[in-house]
């Protein structure tokens, strides 16, 4: 469906704690998600347009996993309504390929942060439960 971000995902997860749990893997992931597009926005600012691409490419490639990963039928309206945020995530990070234009890089880092806080909840919350 997506061209290589299977290889992405698997090189992500080998090259970090083989025994990592399924939740902390989603956490390395949206972690991921903001560092790559941090990289891509200075990358941007400096002019690197090859390394804006790239990693423009990974964080796009992580939030497909994110996707491919979220149980739309078991989440209900939440898991539908996250999906929509990783589709919107997703258009607003190919239009910002497209163009090179940090001003949407600016508008789409909070919402991956946001994502990635919302996980961070989520986890500790997971935690508290047990």
């Amino acid at each position: 469906m997506y061209g290589g971000h299977a290889n992405a995902y698997n090189a992500y997860k080998n090259n970090s704690v083989n025994f990592a749990s399924k939740e902390q893997l989603l956490l390395m992931l949206v972690d991921g998600a903001v560092k790559f597009s941090k990289i891509a926005r200075q990358a941007m600012v400096d002019k690197d347009i090859k390394k804006a691409h790239e990693n423009i490419v990974k964080t796009q490639d992580i939030f497909y996993e994110l996707m491919v990963t979220l149980d739309v039928n078991k989440g209900g309206e939440w898991a539908k309504n996250l999906m929509a945020v990783y589709q919107f995530i997703v258009d607003r990070l190919v239009q910002a390929n497209l163009k090179k234009d940090v001003q949407i890089m600016n508008e789409v880092i909070p919402l991956i942060e946001e994502v990635k806080d919302m996980w961070d909840q989520a986890y500790k919350v997971s935690k508290g439960a047990k």
